[in-house]
């Protein structure tokens, strides 16, 4: 799976930015899309994690202000976020995980970077 992700840019405190993520393959046959994000020098963090059936759950810190959804027929993951907080300042990358019987595969894609000012 091949994973683009796109939306990110500079933002002031309190904006609001909307992230796209592309899979080049139907998202029906990805278990779980995922937003995570990360700082230099910091683990990856998980920010949402969205099931095949549309069910999303969030990272303590931005639940309320993020909002995550699948477009199946557009085989698009966005990420909405509000109310956005210099905090938030990290790359933000969009994953995929595909389950079989063998194994659980994982994508990443290659992150777009997001800044917040305060």
């Amino acid at each position: 799976v091949q994973l683009q992700a796109s939306g990110g840019g500079m933002v002031q405190a309190g904006g609001s930015l909307k992230l796209s993520c592309v899979a080049s393959e139907s998202l029906l046959s990805i278990s779980f899309m995922e937003w995570y994000r990360q700082v230099p020098g910091k683990e990856r963090q998980l920010v949402t994690r969205t099931s095949i059936d549309g069910t999303t759950a969030y990272g303590h810190s931005v639940e309320g202000r993020f909002t995550a959804a699948r477009d199946n027929a557009k085989n698009t993951l966005y990420l909405q976020m509000n109310s956005l907080e210099p905090e938030d300042t990290a790359i933000y990358y969009c994953s995929a995980e595909k389950y079989s019987p063998e194994r659980i595969s994982r994508y990443w894609g290659q992150g777009t970077q997001v800044t917040v000012s305060s």
